[in-house]
């Protein structure tokens, strides 16, 4: 086995649930005084580790609220976490929310440059790239409507047409496979899967024990925020399933 291409260690997420408004620094002191200062303290995730190889696919799965989405952001550098560290070695593409960067007032033509632009792709790039990303898309007799007149199947399609285009070394899935209908669906797949084939390394969140068997090789159990168990992906996905 060669060298982590990520690892985390001993991370945990803490968020302050505490439903107390303070609307400006006179009332802040007033209550801090009278001891009206609530912090309700949530750890999202405590005392997460657990190592990734090259070429690894590794599924996340547990029920809602389990820390599994909190867990890619982090890895993805979208979050930074309370204590512990993640160290990453590759270029990373997350698909998180697809087209969280898209401008509503924007046509799709003018959000693909937009996007890319997000995504840390050039504009030459992106030009190079444009006909295989509207065609990949299926969108295109309304490629220059603006975003607000598309459907949010629309709009996923793109996201996920725009974030595909590249290879990266490292790959991080959210859920992204279960966007569009069952057509876009297994299209996206197949093309998740050439990524695959070209040997990048995966973390993929999805409510489908089937699909992580499916795609995955390994698999981490979330539940409460904590790793209950990692391993075979065929192994952990029957322990979940049973319970």
């Amino acid at each position: 086995m060669g060298d982590p291409v990520i690892e985390v260690q001993d991370v945990g997420m803490r968020f302050n649930l505490s439903q107390e408004k303070v609307d400006n620094l006179k009332e802040y002191v007033i209550k801090l005084l009278k001891r009206q200062l609530l912090f309700q303290e949530f750890w999202a995730l405590k005392d997460i580790s657990f190592n990734v190889e090259k070429g690894d696919r590794i599924g996340i799965v547990g029920l809602n609220g389990a820390g599994k989405s909190t867990l890619l952001k982090i890895i993805s550098g979208v979050m930074k976490p309370t204590e512990g560290s993640v160290d990453i070695h590759g270029r990373v593409v997350p698909l998180l929310e697809l087209g969280a960067g898209f401008d509503h007032n924007y046509t799709g033509r003018e959000n693909i440059y937009l996007n890319g632009a997000i995504l840390g792709y050039s504009k030459e790039f992106i030009e190079q790239k444009y006909d295989e990303i509207v065609e990949f898309s299926e969108i295109e007799q309304f490629i220059d409507v603006p975003l607000k007149n598309y459907s949010s199947g629309m709009k996923a399609r793109l996201g996920f047409s725009i974030a595909t285009v590249v290879e990266p070394e490292i790959l991080i899935l959210d859920e992204v496979l279960s966007v569009g209908d069952a057509k876009f669906q297994e299209k996206s797949e197949n093309r998740i899967m050439q990524l695959f084939d070209k040997g990048i390394t995966v973390l993929f969140v999805s409510h489908s024990v089937q699909q992580v068997q499916r795609l995955c090789n390994k698999a981490i159990w979330l539940e409460h925020g904590k790793i209950i168990m990692q391993g075979s992906a065929d192994e952990v996905c029957t322990k979940y399933a049973e319970s």
